[in-house]
């Protein structure tokens, strides 16, 4: 493998790992708000107890999630100079700002929730979890807007002198269209992954028979938020579709595997072969005619383009070489994802229809299904990063900089491949640690309830105890 695969595959494993707990501590945190909410109006312990519970959780995925981000963050000074160097007075922006707003906002809040149980009003107390779920949204929202420049460049101009990108307008970064797709997709599906781990650990424990009150309605509120949420991601992925096949024809030709083009497009749901410019006609395939039209041009007869066709206009506007992106990748991906999205529909469809019921606690193969079906969100989300990210390919920012262009010149190939190995290490290190520590934590009993108020209501912050983990 060349230096610019292995850097690649280094900055992959990492990103990867660390997007397996972006999504859930920005999904967690909305449903812990949601949760101390139901507390504060109802005055209900089992509310409270529940919010405690998974309030650890959160802290988990934040400790392990911030670790992994900074590392990520390293490597566009360490593997990818060339790229920071050209990219640095557009990406430099949003990135500045999510450390310096929305990740202080977040992490700041969250330690005054940490240690403001019974020193804080319960009111001010509630007010700190929201603004720690602004916080995760606002960093995803600027990160999404620095992702999507590089997949769209708009409101930029080049530098005659340093030949470097730099910014002309801030408002059409934000209103950029992947970002305006991307970032509902992206809250949507993350309120998806904390739904489904919230489902999941609620059922195990009901399988058992422990605190089946209480963990009957965080159930409820988990099947209640996941259902909609599950469906509205998969409307504005098909949404986004759209839009991505109006600005990169290239990406939508590789997720369908399809080399020429095509009116009306049949959508496969599996095919065998076909992945490889060396190997275009798939062995099977089982197909839906139209349906590929329909997704990416919301047309039943709409026109994609095919990859040969689209490799052509590429040579002829960028000059020799080839345009054609790790096919396999951006095929599976959107399967994976789309296939496990509609898994989780059915899941929290059958789910309101027990709960609806009554039949919830009693219904083990249902809760023995839910508890299995938390790896799903996660699934989802990687296969809808490697979509995104390998489909762009060569380029590192769509028509203005390829990936081969954008490493660093002064690292070798033997220390990419050196830091690769020990990442490797240290992220399975971590894998272990994280899933141990969250099986710990998700399988304790409930604390006690808070001591009685002198009014229905949520106890005062003097009589509050404080949260110990």
């Amino acid at each position: 493998m060349s230096r610019v695969d292995l850097a690649r595959l280094q900055f992959a494993t990492t990103s990867l790992y660390h997007f397996l707990f972006v999504p859930f501590t920005i999904g967690m945190a909305c449903l812990i708000a949601i949760m101390q909410t139901a507390w504060h109006r109802t005055g209900k312990d089992e509310w409270y107890r529940l919010t405690r519970f998974f309030g650890r959780i959160l802290l988990i995925g934040v400790a392990v999630g911030v670790a992994t981000g900074l590392v990520q963050e390293f490597q566009f000074g360490m593997n990818w100079s060339a790229y920071s160097r050209f990219v640095g007075d557009v990406f430099g922006a949003p990135l500045a700002i999510e450390g310096l707003a929305a990740f202080f906002l977040e992490s700041t809040f969250l330690g005054i929730w940490y240690f403001g149980w019974g020193r804080l009003s319960p009111r001010l107390h509630l007010a700190t979890i929201y603004l720690v779920a602004i916080g995760t949204i606002l960093s995803a929202a600027f990160i999404l807007a620095a992702n999507s420049w590089m997949q769209d460049p708009t409101g930029y101009s080049i530098n005659p002198e340093t030949g470097r990108a730099q910014l002309e307008s801030i408002g059409a970064l934000f209103t950029e269209k992947i970002f305006l797709w991307a970032l509902p997709h992206t809250l949507l599906a993350s309120i998806v992954t904390a739904a489904g781990v919230l489902l999941a650990v609620s059922c195990w424990h009901l399988l058992r028979s422990r605190e089946a009150g209480a963990f009957r309605r965080s159930a409820a509120l988990a099947l209640v938020v996941l259902f909609p949420a599950v469906g509205l991601t998969l409307m504005t992925g098909a949404r986004l579709a759209v839009t991505v096949t109006e600005l990169q024809p290239m990406k939508t030709a590789a997720m369908e595997a399809l080399w020429n083009t095509e009116q009306p497009a049949s959508f496969s749901l599996f095919q065998i072969g076909g992945m490889t410019e060396n190997d275009q006609a798939p062995t099977f395939a089982i197909e839906i005619p139209h349906l590929l039209s329909v997704l990416a041009t919301n047309s039943w007869d709409g026109e994609v383009e095919g990859m040969n066709e689209v490799q052509a206009d590429s040579v002829a506007e960028y000059g020799e070489g080839s345009y054609v992106p790790m096919v396999p990748f951006s095929y599976w991906g959107l399967r994976v994802m789309a296939y496990l999205g509609m898994w989780m529909l059915a899941v929290s469809g059958v789910g309101l229809l027990l709960l609806w019921r009554r039949r919830l606690p009693d219904t083990r193969w249902y809760l023995h299904v839910a508890v299995w079906s938390a790896a799903a969100p996660f699934l989802m989300n990687t296969g809808g990063w490697l979509l995104a990210e390998t489909g762009r390919q060569p380029w590192i920012v769509w028509g203005l900089l390829e990936t081969a262009d954008a490493e660093s010149p002064s690292v070798s190939t033997a220390q990419v491949a050196f830091t690769l190995g020990f990442f490797l290490v240290l992220y399975a290190a971590l894998t272990f640690l994280a899933w141990w520590w969250i099986r710990k934590y998700g399988r304790r009993d409930l604390d006690p309830a808070p001591p009685p108020s002198s009014d229905a209501g949520p106890p005062s912050a003097s009589e509050a105890p404080v949260m110990s983990y």
